[in-house]
């Protein structure tokens, strides 16, 4: 565990998740960003961290694969909060080169060449942007998967080295929907028609009320598998 992230481990263990986000701007500055897919947690996290700053820093990855209606919250969120969103794009070369070898919806194939897909579009796009910075806050909870149970809420990321800040690791499902009612937050169409999870479109779909909250994301993998690599606890590459 690095130095620095035990430290405010110790320094932010009762604090709420707007204080947590209020403490760590103050420490990190211009050092410290939003990471969001749009997601439900992602977008309450907007909320708060655009109630602590005026200038907030935040970026999302455009893998050039999502669902028309994130593209159209994206624009909602930037003019409700009047703040900017950076979009991350995959280098083209390499996605021409991997669509050449593997063919458009590879991801089908094999768990191999998901993961690969991932890399490319995703994976690449956010080491280079978390390169620039000291912390990075997710919109991550331990309920969401089997992958991500005894998540922090602040730890090292031993995959990128920097901070990583989890403001609400410990909430369920129940409370942040609570939050989003509460605040007027906006949120993804596809909520309401049986998304809980939402990803590139090809690899993800509506789920049943009795199925786990990742089960539409990689839905023909076993569930261990269902992470792409952002959140790796360590580095990650992909070669076929």
């Amino acid at each position: 565990m690095n130095k620095n992230a035990e430290k405010l481990i110790s320094q932010t263990k009762n604090y709420t998740p707007q204080q947590l986000i209020a403490y760590m701007v103050e420490h990190f500055g211009d050092k410290i960003a939003l990471a969001s897919s749009f997601g439900a947690e992602d977008q309450v996290l907007t909320d708060m961290l655009c109630k602590e700053t005026p200038n907030p820093r935040i970026f999302t990855l455009d893998t050039g694969r999502l669902h028309e209606e994130t593209y159209k919250l994206a624009d909602k969120t930037r003019e409700k909060y009047n703040v900017r969103i950076k979009a991350l794009y995959p280098d083209y070369k390499k996605i021409e080169k991997m669509v050449a070898e593997h063919g458009f919806n590879l991801f089908y194939d094999s768990v191999e060449k998901r993961k690969l897909c991932c890399q490319v579009r995703k994976l690449e796009p956010l080491k280079k942007e978390l390169s620039k910075l000291d912390a990075w806050i997710c919109g991550l909870r331990s309920s969401q998967s089997t992958t991500r149970t005894g998540l922090s809420r602040v730890g090292w990321d031993d995959a990128f080295e920097l901070v990583k800040i989890c403001p609400l690791a410990d909430w369920t499902e129940k409370q942040v929907w609570k939050y989003i009612r509460e605040h007027n937050v906006p949120y993804n169409e596809l909520h309401v028609r049986g998304y809980p999870s939402i990803g590139c479109q090809p690899c993800t779909r509506a789920v049943s009320p009795c199925e786990d909250i990742r089960a539409g994301r990689w839905w023909w993998e076993t569930p261990e598998q269902k992470e792409c690599g952002l959140h790796s606890k360590k580095p990650v590459n992909y070669q076929i």
